[in-house]
Order: C-alpha cells, then structure tokens, then sequence
C-alpha cells in the first residue's frame, strides 16, 4: 500500500485530533453587522468545512469594540454573541473538521473602512457598542501611518483590563464550541505593536527591553489560558520578521517565552507595521516566501509551527511537511479560488480514499464518477479538453 501523504495524516494537539493538516487561515470578510456574525459566516466556514479542511478558522474577531479593524469586524466582548457563532461551529463540525476563532484587537489599525471600499481611515466614526467615538488606542501616542489619526496611549490600568478582555473573550469562545483557540500578535496591530520598539515607546513595565515590550502578550496568553481548557490547543500568530526591525530572533524568543505558557502551535506570517510591503518592491512574493520563517521557529523556539503564505500547490504542501519545515499548512486566498482544494490535493497526491472527507452528498457522487473512469481530469488540473489542454 502506498504510504498515505503527510498532508493526509491526522494531528493531535492536546485533546483535539484534526483530520488532516490542512487549515483555512483566518481570513477577514468584513461581513458582521455590529460585531454579530450572520448566515454569510455560516456559509462561508461551512464550505471549507464540506470540502475536506482539516480544521476551519473563523477570522480575527474582536474582544473590544474598539479594536475592530472596521465596523464590519465580528466581536466577542460581550456574552450575545456566543449563541450566533455557536450555530457555526456546531455545522463545521458536524461535517468533520476541527474549528478555530482568532482573537484580535487591532489597536491604532482600527477604525478603517472596509477594503474594497478604500480601507481608509475613518477621522471619525461612532462607537460599535455605545454609539460615542470611536477612540484609538496603543502602546503609545505614534499613527499607524501619515493618514491615520494619533492614538491614544493606553494606562497600564487599561492593559490590565485589556488582558481581562481577552480572556473572557477566550471563555466565550469554549462556550461557543470552538475546538482550537488563536491569538493574533501579527500584521501590525495591538499586540505586535507592544512587541515592536517603532511602536512602543513606553518607558514602564510595557516597554522598553524586548522583555517588557513582550510582557502584554504574556499576560495575554496566560489570561487566555486560565479561560481556554487544558485540553484545547492555543495558537500565537506572529509577524515572524516586520519592515521596522522586528527580527526572526525577536519573534524565537518570544516563541519560547509563550510555548512556556501555553502555546501549542506558532503560526508564522510576516509585515503590517507600516503601510509598506516586507516584500521588496522589486519582487514579488514567491511561492511559500514565509514558510522558511515557520522552519526556524520551529526549530529553535521547539515549538510547533504553521506555515501560510502563497502556499497554493498539493506538492508544495507536501513538501513542507515532508522538509519538517512546519507542522501544519494554512492555504487563504487559494481557498477562497478553490474551497475544495483538499479534495484536489489528495486526488493529486494518490489518496486512495480522495473522497472520504467529503459530505456523502458529495462525496459518493464525485467518487462513482471517478470509478466510472469517464476519462478526464477536474477542471482544476487543466485548461480545457482540446488536445493543447494542460
């Protein structure tokens, strides 16, 4: 028998067993209406949940009002929204996958209109709870950019409460159903500005030294972890290396600081301290450009890793796996182009049973097809059906 690819092999992380180790990214569609989700995030996370992931990642969804990156962001800082996001997560895993919530606050990024409709920031905007204005805070008084407006710089009373928040934001999501819980210290918002010296200028417990600039996210995930049970993994997004001096080493050190605390898996992307790319300009992003992040994380912080970042190919997965590079692979925008990518994936790796994650409603139609050997291939796997198709 061949053996079965890694992509296809289950994953326990503490008490929860992923079928394979293929996730959807958490992925923003500013959808939400007040901070309540609606049937566009059923639909949205069912279908991922239908095709075959592995486990399915409901976007960053915030534990203060004052966070949300725009009004269209989910919340879940107050108890309404558990019942809601609990009708999710019981018909994602009702159809095999395991579910992830990503916790977020985008600190001096909030307050911004959605992006296809400029992702500009809004000079003024009421409250999405309250209906008074719509205030930024930060680590310090300093503007995500020249248009953005100068936050406010947050008490360390305020951050105190600010880490109370996300653990009762965590403990709303158990109640919601979730499976795997993520914090997100990445792309520049509340948490990764604490971590970054551009951003945090504080001269107290907060900031300063890379420890104390590290000591919000600690308290975090150790509040997170008094909230989320022993038996759930917790994740940590991080911006592995960012365009104002964050560094790989910076990013392994606080990797090791919260595998201490708790943290099951680090999942490594890059950017978004400053408007400008981390890319060169002069390039363009090459296929898994972040996954050698997620290697050196992995190997050095020993600690699991989750590689995303224009992973789109079955092999190229595969191989990252196989390179012991990371230990699970997210896809985002290819999901998005193909929502059952892991059904393409493991046809294109051999998988024997191909169709077996797959809704009987699918799966036993897709797989009489292939028995029957109609003689082609997916429209995935080539352009067309003239001889020049390929």
């Amino acid at each position: 028998m061949t053996r079965r690819p890694l992509l296809f092999q289950p994953l326990a992380l503490r008490g929860v067993t992923l079928r394979n180790r293929i996730v959807l990214s958490p992925m923003l569609t500013y959808a939400a209406e007040r901070g309540h989700v609606t049937d566009w995030h059923l639909m949205h996370l069912g279908k991922f949940a239908a095709g075959g992931t592995g486990l399915v990642f409901m976007e960053s969804t915030k534990v203060d009002p004052r966070g949300c990156t725009t009004p269209r962001d989910p919340g879940l800082w107050k108890d309404e929204f558990v019942a809601p996001l609990e009708r999710i997560t019981r018909f994602v895993r009702g159809h095999g996958a395991a579910v992830g919530i990503q916790l977020g606050h985008s600190g001096r990024k909030a307050r911004n209109s959605v992006p296809w409709e400029g992702r500009a920031p809004l000079a003024h905007h009421p409250g999405l709870e309250d209906g008074e204005e719509w205030e930024l805070v930060a680590p310090s008084a300093i503007a995500a950019s020249a248009a953005a407006s100068v936050p406010r710089a947050l008490t360390v009373p305020e951050i105190q409460d600010m880490v109370a928040a996300w653990g009762a934001a965590a403990g709303r999501a158990h109640r919601a159903g979730f499976d795997v819980l993520e914090v997100h210290g990445a792309h520049g918002y509340l948490l990764h500005q604490f971590l970054s010296p551009a951003a945090n200028r504080r001269d107290d417990a907060y900031g300063g030294s890379a420890e104390k600039r590290r000591r919000f996210a600690v308290e975090v995930v150790e509040e997170v972890r008094r909230h989320w049970p022993a038996k759930k993994p917790l994740f940590f997004r991080v911006s592995a290396v960012d365009e104002e001096g964050g560094s790989i080493a910076d990013t392994v050190a606080l990797a090791r600081a919260l595998r201490e605390r708790g943290v099951d898996v680090i999942d490594c992307s890059t950017g978004g301290m400053t408007p400008r790319s981390i890319v060169d300009p002069a390039d363009r992003p090459g296929y898994g450009y972040q996954v050698p992040h997620a290697a050196r994380v992995r190997a050095e912080a020993g600690i699991a890793t989750m590689a995303v970042g224009l992973i789109v190919h079955a092999d190229q997965a595969e191989a990252i796996l196989q390179e012991g590079k990371a230990d699970l692979v997210a896809i985002g925008r290819e999901m998005l182009h193909n929502p059952n990518w892991p059904l393409d994936a493991a046809q294109k790796l051999g998988v024997e049973d191909a169709f077996a994650d797959l809704p009987a409603a699918y799966g036993y139609w897709l797989e009489k097809r292939h028995r029957a050997g109609f003689g082609g291939r997916p429209s995935t796997w080539q352009a067309g059906i003239g001889p020049a198709a390929s």
